[in-house]
């Protein structure tokens, strides 16, 4: 009677996860980051994966980890295989529900220049439903369960809108400002990620100027602007997210000068789009009222 080897084990998925985002982003606390688990959680996964393997896929020392030589080899098929797994997922999820839409952006994004514009999106285009999810930094084109990116960057996809930096306040607040000499006695509002954002207006209007904004700092520009809004403080805007209180008149640009940066406002897709899909005409809405 013939008796079955035994299969060998499959080795886990997650700890092969874990490994190629490791090796490909350089540690483990990168690619935690990328995975959204701790670091611990990450070298778990590796440590399961070495002993099923046998042998080690990183080098430990004091200055951190290096892929050995096993692990070298064996990371350029396995970021090509979980790219296409992403790839292949993205797509039956668009196949398996083609009117839903899903964007990313970043926070301040999000709540200032997009959320002001969905109703209008929702009226023009009622038959598709968007999905709006905010993250700090750009998820993996190639595996995240998005169609359409909006971040801040250069050379990053389709520029929709430059950004300029300013400062920003209440009416009230901004007739008491007469030269730019006069923030130095005045609450000026930050944005913690943005925090530099005054020192590069400073240097731009008076070259030279070591300027310490003196207030409070925020995690989250939209509470900056809220504040603002509130006459706490003057704002350091940024162009297109302040755009529409300045329009409305309930913020003010009490000084001429504006600083163009870099970095501009745009969007890109991780996959090709054709005009009359859900995403291409999502797509073609936003360049519109960019």
């Amino acid at each position: 009677m013939p008796v079955a080897p035994p299969r060998p084990k499959p080795l886990p998925l997650n700890a092969l996860r874990a490994f190629e985002a490791a090796a490909r982003l350089g540690g483990f606390s990168a690619a935690a980051l990328e995975l959204g688990v701790s670091a611990g959680a990450v070298s778990a996964h590796i440590k399961t994966l070495e002993d099923e393997l046998g042998a080690p896929l990183f080098d430990r020392n004091a200055r951190g980890v290096a892929l050995t030589a096993l692990g070298q080899k064996a990371l350029p098929d396995l970021t090509a295989a979980f790219d296409t797994l992403g790839q292949t997922t993205q797509a039956l999820r668009a196949a398996a529900q083609p009117k839903v839409v899903h964007i990313v952006t970043l926070p301040s994004i999000a709540q200032l220049w997009l959320s002001p514009r969905l109703p209008e999106l929702r009226a023009a285009e009622p038959e598709i439903e968007v999905s709006l999810t905010a993250e700090e930094t750009p998820p993996n084109l190639k595996r995240a369960p998005f169609d359409i990116y909006l971040f801040y960057g250069k050379d990053l996809g389709e520029p929709i809108a430059e950004d300029a930096l300013f400062p920003v306040c209440a009416p009230a607040l901004a007739r008491r400002l007469s030269t730019p000499e006069d923030l130095a006695n005045a609450t000026c509002l930050s944005d913690s990620t943005w925090f530099k954002d005054w020192q590069i207006w400073a240097n731009a209007v008076r070259p030279g100027w070591k300027f310490s904004p003196r207030g409070p700092v925020f995690s989250l520009y939209a509470l900056a602007v809220e504040e603002a809004l509130n006459g706490a403080g003057v704002l350091m805007g940024h162009k297109a997210l302040v755009a529409t209180h300045l329009t409305s008149g309930r913020l003010v640009a009490p000084f001429e000068t504006q600083v163009a940066l870099p970095d501009r406002l745009s969007l890109w897709c991780p996959r090709a789009v054709r005009a009359q899909t859900p995403v291409g005409r999502v797509v073609e809405w936003l360049r519109k009222t960019a």
